[in-house]
């Protein structure tokens, strides 16, 4: 199957691969072509830029959590324009471990058989920036690069020593880009601020990408992508018909969902409909609960404040209607969420507080379900993930926990997925088709909707 494709990696992180990803997608739309991206890792940020400027939906493609059958097959069947575009994440080589080169930007270029363009920083450097990419070039026997763009160059002198010394090496280099604060994107946490945090960002993404696609080689780009090779065809999932209906919690707060999750419950027989935590009054009627990740503690107060959606929310979970929520939605599930010496109420199902700290936890996690939730009937082992910059307090002694990990920190002692009626909630974040993970869910709202 032929899919025009490109993998956009950096040396390391922070050297401006979102940027240049949205620029390429820019100025590719421009030409008139349809692009669909793809982002590597465990990623919801950094999507939301891609989404911005490409009108898309945006796909993750983390060999650690999909496998690498399901990585490739969700790739192919969702490559669907005239060119998809892959962001890296990390330093082109970073992985799993550092001992290893799983679940990299180059382990995922490798599964797709993508061509790669290498995104380096040039600012610090001159002469020195051809030893660079010649170790990236060696480091792996077949690194796949098959060209590169300085980012950050200082002056024309600056650009002449720089492709100068680049010259031997005979690597094509698609862009140089000046330094400009001006094409930097603003930092939240770990990642970019999610485009749902402010409207005004998709203009600044704009602006940003029409200045950036002036300084690269679009027709180069384009005959990179589309001389990509051919990948195996794969057969169209079936589609069950549609029985129940699933609330989906999107809004400012609540923004941090796997693509492939949502279309998965599609798949297995669910509606998808969407309300705000923070606007609606009412929750749509439904046979069950998604409430994923996002920033419930920036709207701490419109979040508490909305009492109707906090007691309709407690009364269905009361009533055993299925619900799995991930990270901020864990979080908006307990009492209360504590932020800057501020302390907002939030729903109270799980007997326990969430105070935000400085520290970041994020870990690829593994471990095993070791009871009956709504997400699976026996036990059996989980590999995911987990970021967050909070913790749980004054967990009561009867809480349940479902999740034992080997990797990860969880919620308490190594111990994730707290269960309370039909309820499962966990700081960990599961790709679903790693597992039956959404025919299970689906099943459960049949059986609810049936009560």
């Amino acid at each position: 199957m032929q899919i025009p494709r490109i993998v956009i990696a950096g040396a390391t992180s922070g050297v401006g691969k979102t940027s240049i990803t949205c620029s390429i997608i820019y100025a590719l739309q421009k030409q008139g072509f349809s692009i669909q991206p793809f982002k590597v890792g465990p990623d919801y940020i950094d999507p939301s830029y891609l989404s911005s400027i490409s009108n898309r939906e945006v796909y993750n493609l983390d060999a650690w959590l999909m496998g690498r059958t399901n990585l490739l097959k969700s790739f192919i069947s969702n490559s669907k324009s005239n060119i998809s575009i892959i962001e890296g994440v990390m330093g082109y080589y970073d992985g799993f471990s550092g001992h290893s080169n799983f679940a990299s930007t180059h382990h995922v270029a490798s599964i797709t058989k993508s061509p790669v363009i290498l995104v380096l920083d040039a600012s610090k450097t001159a002469r020195s920036i051809a030893a660079t990419l010649l170790g990236f070039l060696k480091f792996h026997n077949n690194s796949r690069i098959v060209g590169v763009i300085l980012n950050k160059i200082g002056s024309k002198k600056h650009e002449f020593l720089c492709k100068n010394a680049l010259e031997k090496i005979k690597i094509p280099i698609i862009g140089t880009i000046p330094k400009n604060p001006l094409l930097n994107l603003e930092s939240r946490h770990l990642g970019l601020i999610s485009t749902l945090d402010k409207k005004t960002l998709k203009n600044q993404i704009e602006k940003i990408s029409k200045i950036i696609s002036k300084t690269l080689d679009i027709q180069q780009i384009i005959s990179i992508a589309t001389n990509s090779i051919i990948l195996p065809k794969i057969s169209k999932p079936e589609h069950k018909k549609e029985k129940i209906t699933i609330a989906v919690a999107l809004d400012t707060s609540f923004n941090f969902y796997y693509q492939d999750n949502l279309e998965s419950l599609r798949r297995e027989g669910a509606t998808i409909k969407f309300f705000s935590p923070i606007k609606d009054k009412k929750i749509p009627k439904c046979d069950g609960i998604y409430i994923g990740g996002g920033f419930p503690e920036v709207l701490g107060s419109s979040l508490a404040k909305n009492q109707s959606m906090k007691k309709i929310i407690k009364n269905l979970a009361e009533d055993n209607i299925p619900i799995y929520a991930e990270c901020g939605g864990l979080m908006y599930l307990t009492k209360s969420i504590e932020i800057d010496n501020k302390k907002y109420q939030m729903i109270g199902l799980f007997d326990a507080k969430t105070r935000m700290t400085k520290k970041m936890t994020l870990n690829y996690t593994k471990g095993k379900i070791i009871k009956k939730t709504p997400i699976s009937y026996k036990p059996h082992s989980i590999q995911g993930h987990e970021f967050h910059y909070s913790k749980l307090e004054d967990v009561s002694n009867d809480s349940k926990f479902v999740y034992d990990l080997e990797i990860g920190d969880g919620i308490k002692n190594h111990k994730d997925g707290m269960m309370q009626n039909n309820t499962l909630a966990s700081y960990g974040h599961l790709y679903f088709d790693s597992s039956n993970y959404a025919k299970i869910f689906v099943n459960n709202c049949i059986k609810y909707s049936r009560t």
